[in-house]
């Protein structure tokens, strides 16, 4: 398997990357120059759509971290499981540390993970699923064992289509779900796309990834179009030669089904760090070569755009009289009768998402106004108001507002059109969410705040409610905009490639024969596949734009009709906006300003020397006394196998050697102080004694009784059984019911004759005898004392049939004096008097 991968990579994987980079380099050379056009002419003529009411914060996460905590990580190298501290900073990269001493120390992680393209899991049979889809023909039987053992029962996976798999557990459900709410928005953000501020090069690098993916005859939304462009070129160049890979490999892969798909992620990872650094190095070259002909670009653009723009209209109405016919017959037949059901997929979910995120805000300010009635005061308000600062960016509150537009369903539909899932616009509808959540979140901090430094605080709470009242009409205006907008686009992606894929055949051949029409000078800004490309759109955009209008006539879903339009409602609220975000820690002088947006966990120190403040709290359990961070040890993680067995013979040798183990250690006494002998030991207090067992009390077992027993601190305990274990030698002692034993242990000062004072003789003598036993066992290991007063109370009394095989139970022994006068002598083993030995038996005093 290694000859034949090694080979495999040298030979083939470094030249399939440059040749998917040489054909993207050719498309984007030639987009650079369209999208510097659309840019200036976008520039110059202007435009926009409608204006919104909330504000915009511009740097929401300043200062701030997202999560941080300590979990377990799987370590491939050894096939170990090992306690990380995990940070996520603003950046949404996942950093592990050694400890959280290292990363407060500033120093680098071990490790970085950039989640684009991953999926957050939970369980370890969806795991297995994908896994399953990843190398057809290796399939796991359901309900089969995964490579991996996981330490407990709350795995978090992330799965990578082609980079290495990153598994993680915790201890209890309630990290799990927190962790994986984080996870899944540091996906979110991740996945995002391409950043906005690059007008140029945005347009240019998604047009050409497009068009690339057109010419290789991939239709339709990709689910890999997700990080920086980089990783998605990483992406393309894997789409076409990870099928080829599998292909070579999957047959070689030897071993068992779990281990081949082991090897096979291990390969696919490989193979994918050795391609990101090629799409890096190329695309960033490529850049620099189109960067440096901006400016002579951007010149000839500003001094001939009119011409320009004359000359495109001129060569679009030729491809129009063209591809209208076919389009516009195209429509009929399989667009029009499925762009209402497409809308009403997408509507539902959606509205139901913006839906949960004004409840879920309204919540978050009616416990701000209850905090204010109740006189909590101004610490108070301004840990509420910097908790609610963060809200948008909180994945475990927000988790609520996400999980409503996961149920978008798009089944039926995406085989139709080319839709391989509708996680593309899942995603983006919950980025649109957050984003209004943010909004919203940020106009109610500047109107509260302004309000205070005109009004004061008096009256604070009624000075609340009219700055919610004022927030949410804003939002309800700009939800239905941003949702309408939302639709148009959704149904744009999911419309327009099968439009192209349906009529590319019968139009490509035709469009060589309009350069024609086209100056040379204007002809790397004006290119006959992008012009058919927007005739194919304007055919469709009415018929689009018709669908959502009707839906919002019909007030559907809380949508407003576009006639609708709050202009200058508050024409003094965007001047807010040019303000400074609120600092309420600050201003109302809490503790938060210090610490975390959640009163726990440390903040992205790294070297800045500064803390910031975190978003999500940490872990908190119930019933802990301290902060807890997650899986601070792995429990039992020796007996956890950690390797692969290759066969069913080296299993049971493994199982045979730790139940051996298991029974060695079992005598001993436990370690841990958390053990659970120990605390059951300190609940119910047991105490061993040794007594001469009577020749009518020959049977063992346990007897309910009653009574008390006064302590070494004077305190009295009762009494509940007595458990009696006989032993097999001759019998010479005295009768010792169980009501007898009990009375000699407690010490019954109304009993004074003279059986029961020998009797209680007897009882220290056997004692000291148990005392000189174990200290011979045990090279003079202490034991607690235990005399006719025993000290911790005990609470069961058992009677053991050897005093020799009596164990070390954990309590110190008896000094060893001289008896007093009048006492018996101590009976020990080997005495040459036989008529002095007694049988002794061990007793617990059980206690309640």
């Amino acid at each position: 398997m290694k000859v034949s991968y090694h080979s495999y990579r040298d030979q083939n994987y470094h030249a399939r990357t440059r040749d998917v980079m040489k054909e993207f380099a050719d498309v984007y050379e030639q987009q650079y120059p369209v999208a510097l056009f659309n840019s200036v002419r976008y520039e110059i003529e202007g435009g926009g759509g409608t204006q919104s009411q909330l504000l915009h914060r511009k740097d929401a996460l300043a200062g701030r971290s997202i999560f941080s905590g300590n979990l377990f990580q799987y370590l491939e190298e050894n096939r170990k499981w090992r306690n990380r501290f995990v940070s996520v900073p603003n950046s949404y990269t996942i950093s592990l540390y050694e400890s959280k001493a290292a990363h407060e120390r500033g120093l680098h992680p071990k490790v970085t993970i950039s989640c684009a393209g991953y999926k957050a899991l939970t369980s370890l049979d969806e795991y297995m699923e994908l896994m399953n889809t990843s190398l057809p023909g290796i399939k796991a039987k359901v309900g089969s064992n995964p490579f991996i053992k996981c330490a407990t029962q709350f795995p978090l996976i992330l799965w990578h289509p082609y980079a290495r798999h990153h598994y993680f557990c915790v201890m209890t459900e309630k990290e799990q779900k927190k962790w994986h709410a984080v996870l899944q928005d540091c996906v979110r953000h991740c996945n995002n796309g391409l950043s906005e501020d690059c007008p140029v090069q945005t347009p240019a690098f998604t047009d050409a990834v497009r068009l690339h993916r057109q010419a290789k005859g991939h239709y339709g939304t990709w689910d890999m179009m997700c990080g920086e462009p980089p990783q998605i070129l990483a992406n393309l160049v894997m789409e076409t030669l990870h099928p080829e890979l599998r292909n070579v490999i999957a047959p070689r892969l030897k071993g068992k089904m779990q281990q081949r798909q082991r090897n096979w992620m291990l390969i696919s990872d490989a193979v994918y760090k050795q391609v990101l650094p090629q799409t890096k190095g190329q695309y960033e070259a490529l850049v620099g070569v189109c960067e440096a002909q901006r400016v002579k670009l951007d010149a000839t653009l500003r001094t001939d755009m009119d011409q320009i723009i004359t000359s495109k209209e001129h060569v679009s109405s030729k491809i129009r009289a063209l591809v209208l016919p076919k389009a516009e017959q195209l429509l009929r037949t399989s667009i029009q009768p499925y762009i209402s059901s497409i809308l009403e997929a997408l509507m539902e979910p959606t509205s139901r998402g913006f839906s949960e995120v004004r409840d879920v805000f309204f919540k978050e300010l009616v416990e701000i106004s209850k905090n204010s009635l109740n006189g909590g005061g101004k610490e108070k308000l301004g840990e509420h108001m910097e908790r609610l600062s963060m809200l948008a960016f909180h994945p475990v509150k927000m988790q609520s507002c996400y999980e409503k537009v996961e149920q978008l369903n798009l089944e039926g539909l995406q085989q139709r059109f080319d839709v391989s899932s509708p996680s593309v616009f899942v995603s983006r509808a919950q980025i649109l969410m957050r984003e209004q959540m943010d909004n919203a979140v940020y106009t109610f901090e500047q109107l509260l705040n302004q309000s205070l430094e005109t009004q004061g605080e008096n009256d604070l709470c009624k000075t609340m409610q009219k700055c919610q009242d004022r927030v949410l009409k804003k939002y309800d205006y700009d939800s239905s905009t941003v949702r309408k907008k939302f639709f148009r686009e959704a149904l744009l992606q999911i419309v327009i490639p099968y439009m192209l894929q349906q009529l590319s055949p019968s139009c490509s051949p035709e469009l060589p024969r309009f350069k024609e029409l086209i100056f040379e000078d204007f002809s790397r800004f004006l290119l006959v596949e992008n012009m058919f490309e927007e005739v194919v759109l304007q055919s469709v955009t009415k018929d689009i734009m018709m669908a959502v209008k009707e839906a919002a006539v019909q007030r559907r879903h809380n949508l407003y009709r576009d006639s609708i339009i709050l202009t200058n409602s508050d024409p003094n609220l965007h001047l807010l906006g040019e303000t400074a975000a609120v600092d309420w820690a600050a201003k109302f002088g809490t503790d938060e300003a210090d610490g975390t947006a959640e009163g726990g966990g440390s903040g992205e120190g790294g070297g800045s020397g500064k803390r910031r403040r975190q978003v999500v709290s940490m872990i908190q359990l119930d019933g802990v006394p301290l902060p807890y961070e997650s899986c601070l040890e792995v429990p039992g993680v020796e007996q956890i196998p950690e390797e692969d067995v290759e066969s069913k013979e080296e299993e049971k040798v493994e199982e045979k050697e730790e139940e051996e183990q298991e029974e060695e250690e079992l005598p001993a006494e436990p370690k841990s102080p958390d053990s659970v002998n120990e605390i059951r030991d300190l609940i119910n207090p047991v105490v061993e004694v040794v007594l001469p067992a009577s020749e009518e009390n020959q049977v063992n077992g346990t007897e309910p009784t009653t009574g008390t027993i006064t302590m070494d601190d004077g305190l009295e305990e009762e009494v509940t059984h007595v458990t009696t274990v006989v032993d097999d030698a001759p019998k010479k002692s005295a009768k010792t019911s169980a009501q007898t034993i009990l009375q000699q242990l407690i010490g019954n000062k109304e009993a004074e004759t003279e059986k029961q004072r020998q009797e209680e003789a007897d009882i220290k003598n056997a004692i000291e005898e148990i005392e000189i036993a174990v200290q011979d066992d045990d090279g003079g290991k202490q034991v607690p004392e235990s005399d006719v007063e025993l000290s911790p109370p005990p609470l069961k009394v058992t009677q053991l049939t050897d005093s020799s095989s009596h164990e070390d139970s954990g309590f110190q022994s008896p000094t060893n004096e001289a008896p007093e006068d009048g006492e018996p002598e101590p009976i020990t083993n080997g005495l040459n008097r036989a008529d002095q030995i007694i049988d002794p038996a061990d007793v617990e005093v059980a206690l309640a």
